[in-house]
């Protein structure tokens, strides 16, 4: 028979969607809002996603230089596929979501790793980003805060990522801001045409409602860029899945338009949990784990446990045997870090109730005790 596992790594808030939006959703079901929209979006939701853009990070767009797809990762697939040809390089800083290189290579292009380690914060330097690009670069995917990591770019390190754009005009950058409102401790979050402006002709900003507004299930994820661009990826949507949700999308413009006030209610609750898992994962002997900007996710170091044994004579080889022993003894799922391109680490989101991580920091804690170093 099974046992209940604490699942810590989904990437999908434990709050419910607000009632505003649901009410929104009913009412544009009650008007008969079910039959095809636009291709790439109603033209309530662009607007409410150009009055978004100039809120938010006073930037001047218009409806035209908005697409609207079924979540974020039909926005980078539309891209990419828009963009690429065979043997076009993307770089990736890694860690990274897995769906970043999968994308690309069903693309024909080339995923170009970048290792960025914990002592740098997980962030990509301007150095690593010189070094990476060649005349096959076409792409720089930065994801601020980052998934796995939650590291997070602040002004100053795109400013200085930007200054080595400027000097390669080809190569443009897809800024995925998912993760834009759950930041902690006051960090300051920034897309990138905040700081370099002269970038709008080749930024493709990737965002959606998933995240912020626990709307995971509606599936709406949005993309700000040039109007070419734009266009572009519009054909490539028509012979894939055509418009996105209607309902969804009522749904979308009340996130975007509605209150905003819970955000700050979930993103502090947010930094209380962040912190309850790292204050514990580091007072584990053999674990150590940064305190990430942002995100809802931990990402920590298991090296101190690799090559240790447990009572049944299991050998944490990796980070992969790590996390199995972890769910087969304590019943704790979590993410290996090889997953997401460096090891060994593993991701622990904690987008889950305190009682839940509580309960799961224990066990980890109680397990990691019982191994020895033969």
């Amino acid at each position: 028979m099974g046992h209940p596992v604490i699942v810590l790594g989904a990437g999908e808030p434990d709050f419910d969607t607000p009632d505003t939006i649901k009410d929104a959703a009913i009412r544009a079901l009650q008007a008969g809002d079910t039959k095809y929209t636009a291709l790439d979006g109603t033209p309530q939701l662009k607007a409410a996603i150009v009055r978004k853009m100039a809120r938010d990070h006073n930037l001047t767009f218009t409806a035209d230089e908005v697409t609207v797809g079924a979540g974020a990762k039909q926005i980078l697939y539309n891209a990419m596929m828009a963009t690429l040809e065979p043997g076009d390089e993307v770089i990736i800083p890694t860690p990274c979501w897995t769906t970043y290189s999968a994308i690309v290579e069903i693309c024909g292009g080339v995923p170009v790793h970048v290792p960025c380690t914990d002592d740098q914060g997980f962030r990509l330097t301007p150095a690593q980003l010189h070094a990476a690009i060649s005349p096959r670069t076409r792409w720089l995917m930065l994801n601020s805060p980052s998934n796995p990591t939650g590291a997070a770019y602040d002004a100053d390190d795109i400013a200085a990522l930007a200054k080595v754009l400027a000097a390669h005009p080809d190569v443009w950058i897809m800024s995925d801001d998912i993760y834009e409102h759950i930041v902690h401790d006051g960090f300051r979050f920034v897309t990138p045409l905040q700081v370099a402006p002269w970038l709008r002709d080749r930024c493709l900003i990737v965002n959606g409602v998933s995240k912020a507004y626990a709307m995971t299930g509606w599936r709406i994820g949005y993309g700000v860029g040039p109007r070419p661009l734009i266009r572009a990826m519009a054909v490539v949507q028509s012979q894939s899945t055509s418009n996105p949700c209607s309902i969804a999308q009522a749904a979308a413009v009340e996130a975007l338009d509605g209150p905003q006030d819970m955000l700050a209610i979930r993103r502090d609750s947010f930094t209380q949990r962040r912190d309850l898992v790292v204050d514990r994962l580091n007072a584990i002997p053999g674990l150590s784990c940064r305190r990430p900007e942002g995100a809802f996710y931990a990402y920590a170091s298991c090296a101190g446990i690799i090559g240790m044994t447990a009572p049944d004579g299991q050998v944490m080889q990796d980070d992969r045997a790590f996390c199995s022993w972890l769910l087969e003894t304590t019943h704790v799922a979590m993410v290996p870090g090889a997953a997401f391109g460096v090891s060994p680490y593993f991701r622990i989101s904690y987008a889950t109730s305190m009682a839940e991580l509580q309960d799961a920091m224990v066990r980890i804690a109680a397990a990691c005790a019982t191994l020895s170093r033969d």
